[in-house]
């Protein structure tokens, strides 16, 4: 089996499970996704823009399909922004900028937790706004936005950023709204409002994170699932952290980490624990957790080293399946080690280390990915 396709076979795998847990009721599409479906479907004819923000990681894996069933009416704009260009690998997204033009479609990258780059957006937005009214010879005060998207590509943290900084490029003055930020897919319930212009007013609906109730390809499953699209409970935080270090071990990410010394994260484990000798309990707590805690540098450090040691240690073949697995599995032990956790006999080990390592997979500190490719083939306009 090629090397590609063992990435892939994996991928498959994910996305059986995730169709066994659709057929079985406990898939993503609850009451709650398809009374927003309705909602916005309801509304989309009388916005004058829509906005579909989309994972850069994933540029075609999280379309809004909901816009193939519900075009916007003409003259309305839509504008594709992929979010979270800090962690995509931005050689690739030019590509895919370049793919999103020649379809003529309206393109713009940005990562909501930058001021600057959110900034950006807000004037690129607004520029959009003054053309479509030249454009069509209209001359409304009030303008209205509606951001789109799938669950956890970062439609509500972008709104939030939106509306603060529109509001203090206006002067304007009055209590900040704020539409409700979570780590988990599929939190946002309601369709509210933002004011983020004026001259003309503009507002951006900030709207529920929809998916499509089944999804046929079983590989844009599992890129769902790997980049927190589609909640962990429905496929397995094992076979997720298995693709993402198949993934890994097929890139040449791990090369950057070949620099790394050996000691540095022991070493400021012991400064740490000689500090204070005399700390109450309190404190020891606390510096008990700061030495589990797997986001602190000094263990992603030590994280990146130990993948980096095991790779370049491997004498296997990736292109062979048992090898791959045989790694990944090396790689595992090394990590629980990394992440100080506690062997113990149950499955529950391989877990708890996977929950750390797609913690840091997803925050972009063990590299940036993108998972889609650019198509050979140039189609219609998504």
């Amino acid at each position: 089996m090629a090397s590609g396709s063992i990435a892939s076979k994996l991928a498959r795998e994910i996305g059986s499970i995730v169709k066994k847990a659709v057929s079985s009721n406990r898939g993503w599409y609850g009451p709650h996704m398809a009374a927003a479906s309705c909602a916005i479907a309801q509304r989309l004819p009388l916005v004058d823009h829509i906005v579909e923000i989309r994972d850069a990681r994933i540029p075609l894996s999280s379309e809004y399909e909901l816009l193939r069933i519900v075009p916007p009416r003409p003259p309305s704009k839509r504008i594709v922004v992929m979010n979270k260009m800090d962690l995509t690998n931005p050689t690739q997204i030019k590509e895919w900028m370049r793919y999103f033009e020649q379809q003529k479609c309206i393109s713009y990258g940005v990562n909501s937790h930058n001021k600057d780059s959110v900034k950006g957006l807000l004037n690129f937005i607004q520029a959009q706004v003054r053309e479509l009214n030249k454009a069509d010879h209209r001359f409304s005060d009030a303008i209205t936005v509606m951001l789109v998207g799938i669950p956890n590509v970062g439609k509500s943290a972008l709104a939030n950023s939106l509306h603060q900084i529109g509001r203090i490029s206006a002067a304007e003055k009055g209590k900040l709204k704020h539409a409700l930020v979570s780590p988990q897919p599929g939190e946002t319930k309601d369709i509210s409002s933002l004011k983020i212009g004026s001259h003309p007013n503009i507002y951006l609906l900030d709207t529920p994170g929809i998916l499509p109730p089944t999804i046929h390809d079983a590989e844009r499953c599992s890129k769902l699932a790997l980049t927190g699209a589609i909640r962990d409970s429905l496929i397995g935080l094992k076979d997720l952290a298995q693709y993402f270090l198949a993934i890994l071990n097929l890139s040449d990410q791990y090369k950057n980490w070949a620099k790394l010394s050996t000691n540095w994260g022991k070493v400021s484990i012991l400064e740490h624990k000689g500090e204070h000798s005399s700390s109450s309990k309190l404190e020891m707590r606390q510096r008990r957790q700061y030495l589990m805690d797997h986001t602190q540098d000094f263990m992603v450090h030590d994280v990146r080293r130990a993948l980096f040691d095991v790779i370049s240690s491997f004498d296997g073949n990736l292109e062979c399946e048992d090898d791959m697995v045989k790694l990944i599995e090396a790689q595992f032990v090394a990590l629980r080690e990394a992440f100080h956790v506690q062997e113990e006999m149950d499955q529950n080990v391989q877990d708890k280390v996977a929950v750390k390592l797609l913690n840091l997979c997803r925050t972009g500190r063990l590299g940036h990915y993108t998972l889609d490719q650019v198509p050979v083939t140039y189609c219609d306009c998504l």
